[in-house]
C-alpha cells in the first residue's frame, strides 16, 4: 500500500487545525488512522480529500466531520461509545484511538463484515460491528457514555436517547430535512431530561431506518452549510473540458464587447485549457477576433505572427524565455496557438484573422529593440534619433528595476524627459503616416504599442520606488489602454477575450485592493464598457501548480493546500461537485447572490507560491458577486505542462515555441 502519511499530516494541518479543531487527542488520532485502509484500491487516491466518499451501503465520512463530532463528544480513554450512520469503519477507528470500547451499527451484515475486517487488519480489538437498523441502536451494549450519529435525523430516536447514561452525550445532525440540519450536542441531564446545544448548520444524508433511503454521495459539515446548499442548487455542472459543449455557458455573454477570463493561479492546466475552449467558442460562433493576454507585447507578437500567418523579421530570442517561462511557454498555450493558426488559415487578409496580443509592460529591452528594428526599415532617420534618445535607458535593459532607484537621483531627470519626448514624437509620426496594406498596418501597430510599452515601463520602474499602489495602477492602466488601442485598430465592431489573473480581471472595487486605492483592468472595463464587459473568475481547492519560491527562482510543481475554512473556495469545495459554473449576474439567481453577498477570503496564487505563509501571502477579502459576472470552479486541478526553452535559434517549422 502506498505510504500516504504525508497526505494525512497535511490533511490534519489544513482541513482540521486550519478549520478550528483544537483537541490534541483528536488531532493525534486523526494522524494515526490510515483512511485509505477503508477504501477500495481504485478510490485510495481520494483518502485525504476533506469530503465524504460514498461506498456500497455506507459512507466514509468527511474527516473534518469526524474530528468535529469527536471533539464535541468530549471523549476519554475509559468510555464506551456507540457509532451510527456511517458504517465504513473509519470513524470507528478514530473513536477506538480515543476511548475504551466502540460499538458500530452498519447498514447490513455484509457491510458490517467489510468494516470489521478492515478494523481487525489494523489491529483494533476494542471495536465491535454488526448490521442492523441504526435507529434502534445497540441496546445490549448500553448504557453509552456517548453516541455519535453520522446521518441526518428529524429527531434523535427515543431508543437511542434511552441508551445514553445520565451525563452522556449524543452528537447528531437534526432537522426536518437534509437541507435544514443543525449539528447538535444533546446531554442527558436526568432520567427524563436532556439539554441541547446547537453548533450550526450541517448537511448529511438521512439515517437508514427513518425511511429516507441510502446515503447521499456528498457530506458537508460545519458553518456555511446553508450557503453550500444554495451554491449546489445554483451550480451548472460542467462536462469535461475537452467535450464540445464544455463552453456552452459562455453563450449568454456572447453579445459583450469584452469577455475577461481569469485564473486563480498562473500555473494551472485546467484554467488555460478552459479559457482556450471558451475562446474557441467565442471566435468560432460569436465573431470575437482579439485574444489579449497578461503577457508582454513583443513575446505575444511572435505568437501573433505565427497564428495570423504574418511575414516579418525573426525575433532576437524565442517567445516567453524570460522568467516566468512556464506561465505562457507551456503545452496548453501551444495547443491553442496551433488551433488559432489553423482557424485563421481559411480567412482572408490579416485584418480579418483572430490575433494574439500582449497587454503587460515588463519587456523594456524587447520593446526598445522592436521599435528600433521597425524604424530601421520604415524610417532610418527617426531610428537614429530613437537610438540616441533610448541611449539613456540602455544601461538598465537587463535589470530595469534598478533604473527606478537610479532615477531618484535628480541627475536622471533630463534623461527621463528626453525618453518621454522621443516616444511622444514617434507615436505622432507613425500614427500620421498611415499604412498601405493590412500587413503594414499590423507592423505599424506593433511599433506603436512597443513604443507605448517603453514609455509606460519607464514610468513603471520609476514609480515602483514610490509605492506599490502607484506601480500597480500604472501597470493595469497600461493593460486597459493597450486593450482599447487594439480594439480601435481592429475596427469598431471588434470584440476581445482577455486572459489574465483574477486579481486583474475581477472588479478591484469589490475587493480589499480597492480599499488600498488599487484599480485593475476589470474595474476599468466595467467603468468604461458597463454591462458590455463580462468578468469571469476561476477557482480551485487543491491539486498541483507550477510556481516558484521566489522571483526569478526555479519553477517547481507544488501541492496546493486545501482552501481556508473562511474562504469562498471552501464553500465551493463543500458542494462536493467536481466542476461547475455559477451565474452571478444581477437578477439571475437572487438566492445565490444573497448567499454569497458577505465578503469572504479569496485565494490568489501568482508565479510565486508559498504554502507555509498562505493565509498572509495568498488570501485577500472580496465580495465575489460584485467582483465577477460568472465563476468557473474546478475542485481539483493539476499544473501546466512547461515546454523546455530552446537552446538554438528558432526553426521556422516550429515557430513560435522553437520545439
Amino acid at each position: 500500500m502506498t505510504d500516504r502519511s504525508a497526505e494525512r499530516d497535511r490533511m490534519v494541518t489544513d482541513a482540521l487545525m486550519g478549520r478550528g479543531i483544537n483537541d490534541e487527542r483528536v488531532l493525534e488520532a486523526m494522524r494515526r488512522v490510515p483512511r485509505e485502509a477503508f477504501l477500495p484500491p481504485e478510490l485510495a487516491a481520494r483518502a485525504y480529500e476533506d469530503s465524504a466518499v460514498p461506498l456500497d451501503g455506507a459512507v466514509l465520512p468527511q474527516p473534518y466531520l469526524v474530528a468535529l463530532m469527536a471533539e464535541l463528544a468530549t471523549l476519554g480513554p475509559d468510555l464506551r461509545v456507540l457509532e451510527l450512520g456511517a458504517g465504513a469503519g473509519y470513524a470507528a477507528a478514530v473513536l477506538a484511538e480515543l476511548v475504551g470500547e466502540v460499538r458500530v451499527v452498519a447498514r447490513d451484515a455484509g457491510r458490517a463484515m467489510v468494516a470489521s475486517g478492515a478494523l481487525h487488519r489494523l489491529g483494533y480489538r476494542n471495536v465491535q460491528v454488526r448490521g442492523g437498523d441504526g435507529a434502534q441502536g445497540w441496546p445490549d451494549g448500553a448504557p453509552y457514555d456517548a453516541v455519535l450519529i453520522f446521518a441526518g435525523c428529524r429527531e434523535v430516536p427515543e431508543a437511542i436517547r434511552r441508551q445514553v447514561k445520565v451525563g452522556g452525550r449524543i452528537v447528531a445532525p437534526i432537522g426536518p430535512h437534509e437541507a435544514a440540519l443543525q449539528l447538535r450536542r444533546i446531554v442527558r441531564t436526568g432520567p427524563d431530561s436532556f439539554r441541547s446545544e446547537n453548533f450550526g448548520p450541517v448537511a448529511l444524508p438521512a439515517m437508514i431506518g427513518e425511511g429516507e433511503g441510502a446515503p447521499a454521495a456528498t457530506v458537508v459539515a460545519g458553518p456555511g452549510a446553508e450557503k453550500v446548499q444554495t451554491i449546489r442548487d445554483s451550480a451548472e455542472p460542467l462536462p469535461a473540458i475537452e467535450e464540445a459543449d464544455f463552453a456552452a455557458f459562455i453563450d449568454r455573454f456572447a453579445d459583450r464587447r469584452v469577455v475577461l477570463l481569469g485564473e486563480a493561479t498562473h500555473g494551472t492546466s485546467e484554467f488555460y485549457r478552459a479559457r482556450a475552449q471558451i475562446t474557441r467558442r467565442l471566435i468560432e460562433r460569436h465573431g470575437f477576433s482579439v485574444v489579449a493576454v497578461e503577457a508582454d507585447w513583443p513575446d505575444a507578437a511572435q505568437i501573433d505572427r505565427y497564428v495570423r500567418h504574418r511575414d516579418g523579421p525573426g525575433a532576437a530570442e524565442p517567445a516567453f524565455t524570460r522568467f516566468p517561462t512556464w506561465m505562457w511557454r507551456n503545452a496548453e498555450v501551444q495547443d491553442f496557438a496551433h488551433w488559432l493558426r489553423g482557424w485563421n488559415a481559411g480567412l482572408g487578409e490579416v485584418d480579418r484573422r483572430a490575433g494574439f496580443y500582449g497587454l503587460d509592460l515588463y519587456s523594456l529591452a524587447g520593446s526598445m529593440r522592436a521599435v528600433l528594428d521597425y524604424l530601421d526599415q520604415a524610417d532610418p532617420e527617426t531610428a537614429r534619433v530613437a537610438r540616441e534618445r533610448y541611449g539613456c535607458l540602455t544601461p538598465w535593459q537587463k535589470d530595469p528595476a534598478t533604473y527606478g532607484r537610479a532615477a531618484l537621483n535628480r541627475g536622471y531627470a533630463p534623461c527621463e524627459e528626453k525618453v518621454v519626448a522621443m516616444l511622444r514624437d514617434l507615436l505622432g509620426r507613425r500614427l500620421e503616416s498611415g499604412a498601405a496594406t493590412a500587413a503594414d498596418r499590423a507592423d505599424a501597430l506593433d511599433a506603436v504599442m512597443n513604443a507605448k510599452l517603453v514609455a509606460d515601463a519607464e514610468r513603471y520602474y520609476r514609480v515602483m520606488y514610490y509605492g506599490s499602489v502607484e506601480s500597480w495602477n500604472l501597470r493595469d492602466t497600461h493593460m486597459f489602454e493597450t486593450l482599447q488601442a487594439i480594439l480601435k485598430a481592429r475596427g469598431g465592431a471588434a470584440k476581445a477575450v482577455v486572459w489574465a489573473h483574477n486579481s486583474h480581471i475581477g472588479n478591484a472595487a469589490a475587493t480589499e485592493m480597492g480599499e488600498r486605492g488599487e484599480l485593475n483592468i476589470g474595474q476599468l472595463c466595467r467603468e468604461h464598457y458597463g454591462d458590455d464587459a463580462a468578468l469571469i473568475g476561476f477557482g480551485t481547492d487543491r491539486g498541483t501548480v507550477a510556481a516558484a519560491d521566489d522571483w526569478d527562482g526555479a519553477m517547481r510543481i507544488k501541492q496546493v493546500r486545501p482552501s481556508h475554512r473562511d474562504s469562498y473556495e471552501r464553500l465551493m469545495h463543500d458542494t462536493g461537485l467536481p466542476s461547475f459554473f455559477l451565474d452571478l449576474r444581477r437578477g439571475e439567481k437572487p438566492a445565490l447572490l444573497q448567499a454569497l453577498r458577505a465578503r469572504r477570503l479569496e485565494r490568489a496564487i501568482g508565479v510565486i507560491y508559498r504554502p507555509e505563509t498562505e493565509l498572509l501571502s495568498h488570501y485577500f477579502d472580496a465580495a465575489l458577486t460584485r467582483q465577477f459576472d460568472g465563476y468557473v470552479w474546478f475542485d481539483e486541478t493539476r499544473a501546466v505542462t512547461p515546454l523546455a526553452a530552446p537552446e538554438t535559434h528558432i526553426q521556422p517549422e516550429t515557430y513560435p515555441f522553437g520545439l
